[in-house]
């Protein structure tokens, strides 16, 4: 018999912004931006978030924006 792979089918993510129905993304928002956000300070991927493609965009323009305004800061050491 040859060797069989196991596939885990993955729970699918749902968007959380999809889900409560909310269109707009603040960058003052800082505790909502930090869910995504990695420990190091990256933005997280959609794979892990996961976020549409829509709100993945404005969450990453949305984090820029605040770290740019020194809400955030671009590295955690």
């Amino acid at each position: 018999m040859a060797f069989q792979k196991k596939r885990f089918k993955r729970k699918r993510r749902v968007c959380v912004f999809c889900e409560e129905k909310q269109n707009t993304m603040n960058y003052k928002d800082v505790n909502k931006l930090r869910r995504f956000v990695s420990e190091r300070g990256k933005i997280l991927p959609r794979r892990i978030t996961g976020n549409c493609a829509k709100h993945q965009r404005a969450v990453t323009i949305a984090i820029k924006q605040s770290r740019h305004v020194s809400l955030m800061p671009y590295t955690l050491d």
